[in-house]
């Protein structure tokens, strides 16, 4: 609903909750890419879809033709509708089921709250099937499937207390969270966009949160963490084989774009699967359910041939990068083809940013490579903590990359 200006035309940020596309959904974003842009989509990491190089004065018409595809069911709260999904929830046997009944649920609390509206469009909530995948996006507020019956939220990115409530009342806990969020002085006074940022902790937020479920008929307790496993990153490119004889496809974009006849071959795909869904995944990647898993490899090869990653082996596996020169003004170099010519295969996943900003840039352990008047500098981050960092000129940065991506967790510093 607000285009953003940048050097390569006008930038328009579709929110798509829990990243789940139809396919008729998935056609409309091809349609506004080409009538409007440079004809191909960009995935960002909170599994959103950006549409580059529109054109002056377009946003009316993108906004209806969005609007009839249901991309857009509220004009007032379309900013903060941000919220990641497990992308592989009810697919693979793994977690404890489907998160999309949460998703749908939470999604029109949020477009239905009188308050919501004055989020932040950084405020971010995650849907994690159990498995933990979610566990490292620095969520503000995170609804974890505890099963039978049950779910832990916590509200933050660090270590705060759970709070297990009813999974039946998991979406209203979340949507509680965030409205307690905005009665703080701080982020009354616009000190805070986020929870990790209130100046106080959240003990505070937690006793309310708690306060209002009670309130709500819904009992809550705490708990220092809740239980189960994390498993940090995306699911691996390829086949995701199911419990019931079907499979998933897991496949990634290079460098976050897809072309537009790269988005016709998915669509297609997706349209003859049994889920008719494509779900895009917070590491600029997607995941077709419902494809019998006879017909995986054939699907596979097709997708590869368009030029998507669907091996794990792939050299550009967990690569990702910021646009970069010449859409950005404030980048320092050509930092996609800069990834693409030299980035080798490694363990940790690398992200390229043509300034100090880092767009994009993901979280979790991996490998930064930032342009600076010097050239690059190239760091390792390891729990949190940058390890080693160093500056080297553009004919170098190759061999540094390639042997930071070879870290291993030994090398954390305690």
């Amino acid at each position: 609903m607000r285009l953003h200006e940048a050097d390569d035309g006008a930038l328009a940020r579709v929110r798509v909750p829990g990243g789940i596309l139809s396919v008729p959904q998935a056609e409309a974003l091809a349609a506004a890419a080409r009538r409007f842009g440079d004809g191909d989509l960009h995935l960002t990491s909170r599994g959103n879809v950006q549409l580059r190089a529109l054109e002056a004065g377009c946003g009316g018409e993108l906004a209806g033709l969005l609007g009839a595809a249901g991309l857009l069911p509220s004009h007032l709260h379309e900013r903060v509708r941000n919220v990641v999904a497990s992308p592989l929830a009810g697919l693979d046997g793994r977690g404890h089921g489907d998160v999309r009944p949460w998703l749908r649920t939470l999604d029109g609390m949020l477009c239905g709250s009188e308050s919501a509206h004055a989020l932040s469009g950084r405020f971010l909530f995650a849907l994690d099937d159990g498995r933990g995948d979610m566990t490292d996006l620095g969520a503000d507020v995170t609804l974890t499937a505890g099963g039978e019956g049950t779910a832990w939220l916590r509200a933050g990115p660090g270590h705060a207390p759970a709070v297990q409530v009813p999974s039946s009342a998991a979406p209203l806990a979340a949507l509680l969270t965030a409205e307690a969020f905005l009665q703080t002085p701080a982020a009354r006074a616009g000190q805070a966009w986020r929870i990790g940022e209130l100046p106080d902790g959240i003990d505070e937020l937690t006793d309310t949160v708690l306060r209002r479920l009670d309130g709500s008929g819904v009992a809550a307790t705490t708990s220092p963490e809740p239980p189960g496993p994390r498993t940090s990153g995306p699911p691996p490119p390829g086949a995701v084989h199911g419990p019931h004889g079907d499979a998933a496809l897991s496949v990634l974009a290079p460098m976050g774009r897809i072309e537009a006849a790269q988005w016709d071959t998915l669509v297609s795909v997706a349209a003859r699967t049994g889920h008719r869904e494509l779900r895009l995944t917070p590491w600029r990647g997607l995941v077709l359910p419902g494809v019998p898993a006879d017909a995986a490899a054939e699907h596979l090869r097709v997708l590869a041939s368009a030029g998507l990653i669907t091996d794990p082996a792939s050299h550009l596996s967990g690569v990702g990068s910021c646009i970069g020169r010449p859409g950005c003004a404030k980048s320092l170099a050509d930092v996609r083809s800069d990834a693409a010519a030299l980035t080798g295969p490694g363990r940790l996943p690398v992200h390229w940013s043509g300034c100090e900003r880092r767009c994009g840039h993901p979280r979790g352990d991996r490998v930064e490579v930032v342009a600076v008047p010097e050239g690059y500098r190239v760091s390792v981050d390891l729990d949190g903590r940058t390890r080693s960092a160093t500056t080297t000129g553009r004919a170098a940065v190759a061999a540094h990359v390639a042997a930071a991506r070879t870290s291993s967790p030994e090398d954390r510093t305690p």
